[in-house]
């Protein structure tokens, strides 16, 4: 392991974690989105990560959830079909939710061992000019 491979591994896992709270924002946002019967629901994202040749996390991909959605009544929504339903997406906020928390804590996490590298590389360099 090369000395800033730490950071270069560190910086991934950044990256990934700001893929995953990306999406999951953006999932969060439109968990009450409705659409017509007739379109698809909101697609929930969910990256998929995979670990890289050179140590790190890389994001391979987005999942996308069910098109389908599920179907909920609200008569009163002018996007309702003629028997009262809109089309939801099948998103569960309490696990969105519990996700954004491990998601920030991973990104918390990675900022951590980059400043900590970053400490241990200038401590390094001052043994070198003592």
């Amino acid at each position: 392991m090369g000395a800033f491979d730490l950071l270069r591994i560190a910086g991934s896992s950044l990256g990934m974690h700001q893929t995953w709270l990306d999406a999951l924002a953006n999932n969060i946002a439109n968990v009450n989105t409705v659409t017509s019967t007739s379109q698809s629901a909101f697609q929930a994202q969910m990256p998929i990560v995979r670990s890289a040749a050179d140590g790190g996390v890389e994001v391979a991909g987005i999942a996308l959830g069910d098109p389908q959605g599920r179907l909920v009544q609200d008569p009163d929504n002018p996007l309702a079909d003629a028997d009262g339903y809109v089309r939801a997406p099948d998103i569960d906020l309490a696990s969105q939710m519990t996700q954004l928390v491990m998601a920030q804590r991973g990104f918390q996490a990675s900022v951590q061992v980059t400043k900590d590298a970053q400490d241990i590389y200038n401590a390094a360099l001052q043994i070198g000019r003592s």
